[in-house]
């Protein structure tokens, strides 16, 4: 049996494929950036509670339960257009990506599950003895902001390896799909059974009507709807409706054939559609209404940071992430026959781990599910979020700016003697990467 790679750099026609999907999430990730700041910004500034009113103002049917706020329209609506895509993709990699071999996908999901466990212990550690329900926010520092993260990776590095951002992107996938479960498990307070059972009907027809390869919006758009609306009503939190009608979308025209050459099937052309709706709108809205938090000036930042659910989140964030990650994918590789890359080192996997520690739109959301929206300890899950975040791009930004400096020395040393297309591709910035290879 051939040896495994961790971080390998994968196929031609999967490298062609996430370098334009990077370059819209880098995109996204730069509104998300500008709307967070702008929110906090705002929240803290004389126009604070008009802000707030804004958030709380609440409009929407009560019959299908959706009397809700904005800022809730906003978490629980936009973000399933967000969990749809992250449906999509996740399927398109376990179908049709390289993550169909499952040596190639078992290493970015340990990573991932460590980087989920890890810090979840070091929260609960934390806030043992708090009492009170706090240990309910044991998942908050176990999300990874794909987005966020990939906008610092383009901002950071040029020249590093394009295997670098696969194995980010596919363990923040594999990141998004655990957080699903465990909101899906673990924060569903109360459960309609009526309510549930009505939301397969929209989902079925949704089903049949895509495997058909019908694509009309006038169509879809009303059952999806109503498959969101009936989950939200049900009790389950309604972003997992995106993911399950995501999940039912082919891949390939005809999955019985087998392999990618059977030809795209439409979960292609909705990720064309939605992926540009969900990281240009959607995610941006959402963290302008979630992450307005009013720190109360300096003494209301020294009280949140005297919390332990602040901190908690914050050493799950900064420390937890690193060594979950990092410690997963070694020892992955120490007790298999996994080896890594020829062309990367293990300080590459630290800082990729740092960048997991980037956890701002899901671990927002479970915050709310956690404490409830506008609680003292909702507004310190905001601030423990946000200032690990921030921590864990710094400390990323310091390590990953060194090895980008090391890869483009190889870079330039590799030109002086060699045409710019016989480069390794490993080497090469991401701009040229995208090109293949001069066949003169």
């Amino acid at each position: 049996m051939p040896q495994n790679t961790v971080l390998g750099r994968g196929s031609w026609s999967e490298t062609s494929r996430i370098a334009a999907l990077l370059r819209q999430e880098t995109v996204g990730g730069f509104l998300l950036i500008g709307a967070a700041a702008l929110a906090i910004v705002l929240a803290n500034s004389p126009l604070g509670a008009e802000y707030a009113t804004l958030r709380d103002f609440e409009v929407g049917p009560e019959a299908l339960h959706l009397h809700l706020s904005i800022g809730a329209w906003a978490a629980d609506g936009l973000l399933a257009i967000f969990f749809f895509v992250a449906g999509l993709e996740l399927k398109r990699e376990l179908v049709a990506g390289d993550l169909r071999d499952p040596r190639r996908a078992a290493i970015p999901m340990v990573a991932a599950v460590g980087g989920m466990v890890v810090p979840a212990l070091i929260f609960v550690a934390v806030n043992l003895g708090t009492g009170d329900g706090a240990l309910r926010g044991w998942a908050i520092p176990t999300a990874t902001d794909i987005a966020f993260a990939l906008a610092v990776l383009a901002v950071l590095g040029s020249f590093l390896p394009t295997a670098l951002r696969t194995f980010l992107l596919t363990l923040a996938i594999v990141d998004d799909l655990l957080a699903i479960i465990v909101i899906a498990f673990f924060y569903t307070d109360h459960l309609a059974i009526g309510w549930l059972a009505a939301a397969v009907v929209p989902i079925a027809l949704f089903a049949v009507l895509v495997q058909r390869r019908v694509r009309s919006a006038w169509i879809l758009l009303p059952l999806a709807f109503l498959a969101w609306a009936f989950v939200h009503a049900s009790g389950v939190h309604a972003t997992i409706a995106g993911v399950v009608l995501g999940f039912t979308v082919p891949v390939l025209r005809s999955e019985a054939a087998g392999g990618p050459d059977a030809g795209p099937g439409l979960a292609e052309h909705f990720e064309h559609v939605w992926r540009p709706i969900s990281a240009g709108i959607a995610v941006p809205v959402f963290a302008f209404f979630a992450a307005g938090v009013d720190v109360g000036g300096l003494s209301g930042l020294l009280q949140a940071n005297r919390s332990t659910i602040t901190y908690g989140i914050l050493l799950g964030l900064v420390v937890g992430k690193t060594v979950g990650i990092f410690g997963a994918t070694w020892l992955m590789a120490r007790f298999t026959r996994a080896r890594l890359d020829p062309d990367l080192a293990w300080i590459d996997v630290v800082g990729v781990g740092m960048l997991g520690g980037i956890g701002f739109t899901v671990s927002l959301l479970i915050g709310d599910l956690a404490y409830g929206l506008e609680s003292t300890r909702d507004a310190y899950v905001k601030i423990g979020v946000l200032e690990g975040s921030v921590l864990s791009a710094l400390l990323a930004a310091v390590l990953l700016r060194l090895r980008n400096r090391r890869y483009r020395l190889v870079h330039e040393a590799e030109s002086v003697d060699a045409d710019h297309d016989g480069i390794p591709d490993v080497y090469q910035r991401p701009e040229d990467r995208e090109r293949p290879a001069n066949p003169d």
